[in-house]
């Protein structure tokens, strides 16, 4: 399983989460819920107490990912499969352009 925190502006809004079994899940934090209730990461995923979930990454995070080029150079530095989209999504996106951005989380870090 791998998670990342995710990040709209700089508050933790949620955690996205790709299970052993391949399904995505993305989660609002419940302090987020609770504290900023119209403060979506995209339209497609407004703020709930609901998980998301699905067997593909959502499209939102797949937009996040470089491609072309920056997406060779990426996958070649960090040595990533091109199609490990969530290898990509910790890796290349804890800075990106735009209000959301999302830090890996480590087996010591927790949620």
């Amino acid at each position: 399983m791998r998670q990342g925190k995710v990040f709209y502006k700089d508050q933790w809004a949620g955690v996205i989460t790709e299970t052993d079994d391949g399904d995505y899940v993305f989660q609002y934090r419940p302090e987020y819920v609770r504290e900023h209730p119209t403060d979506f990461i995209t339209f497609t995923m407004p703020v709930s107490e609901t998980p998301y979930v699905d067997n593909r990454l959502f499209p939102f995070f797949e937009g996040l990912i470089p491609e072309g080029w920056l997406l060779d150079i990426a996958s070649k530095n960090w040595k990533i499969n091109p199609n490990d989209r969530m290898g990509l999504l910790l890796a290349c996106c804890q800075n990106c352009i735009g209000a959301v951005s999302v830090q890996p989380i480590t087996e010591t870090d927790g949620t």
